[in-house]
This record gives C-alpha cells, structure tokens and sequence, in this order.
C-alpha cells in the first residue's frame, strides 16, 4: 500500500515537471522562436544536466523533439499539454486574484496548485470567475 502511495507521487512530480517544461518551452518559442537547453536552465533556475535529463525524458515520454546542440520542439501532444497547464494556471491566477490575493503571491500560488488542483475544484473556479 505504501509503495503505492509512493509511485502515484513520483507520477504526480514528472507530471509537474513535464507540464513546467512544456509550458516554459512553448513560452520560449513564441518569445524567442526557439527552445533551446542554455535558455530552460536560465528560465527554470536549474542546471543545463538537469535539462538535458528532463528533455531526454519528455523525448521518450512524447512530449517534445530535440537533436543534440539543437533548439528543442513540442509534439502535438506537448503544445496540448502546455495549452492545458497554461489554461489551468491562468484560471487558479485569475480566481486568486477575484479573492483578493495580491498579484505577485496570486502569480506564485498558481504555480503550485495549477498541477494539484482537481476537476472538480477547477471547474468551480471557473463557474466564479464567469459569475463575477
């Protein structure tokens, strides 16, 4: 039962994590026209190691593409699930700020609970938000 637990929580982590880089990678191609490893370590605070592990990952996972010392792409199925996590992201920011949670904080709260915030909860940030 505890290993269990313990598998389901390391999933609900590489699911955050792919989110966060798919999601980083998208907004660097519309910012920049490009992906590249040198601009996720600067953009996510982590190492250029941590990067190419995790790019290595969300390769075999589906999520993106990448040659070595190439600029890194989505698959459909990457631009998918950073359309999500930004939707999801900017639906938590938008109801923190209708609570009154300063903007700065509201910015910093979506962050974590973008990835933990279920269906149910999100669709009733939604239905407040349009109520307002």
């Amino acid at each position: 039962m505890q290993a269990d637990g313990m598998r389901s929580t390391r999933a609900a982590h590489a699911m955050e994590t792919a989110e966060d880089y798919v999601e980083a990678i998208a907004d660097l191609i519309a910012g920049m026209g490009e992906a590249r490893v040198t601009d996720l370590a600067r953009m996510l605070g982590v190492s250029h190691v941590t990067v190419n592990r995790t790019i290595s990952r969300l390769q075999r996972d589906g999520f993106v593409t990448s040659q070595p010392y190439r600029a890194i792409f989505l698959t459909d199925t990457g631009r998918e699930l950073a359309k999500d996590a930004r939707a999801r992201h900017e639906t938590v920011f938008n109801f923190l700020r209708l609570i009154g949670v300063p903007e700065k904080a509201a910015h910093l709260d979506a962050e974590g609970i973008e990835h933990h915030v279920s269906p149910e909860t999100m669709r009733a940030f939604e239905r407040a938000l349009k109520e307002k």
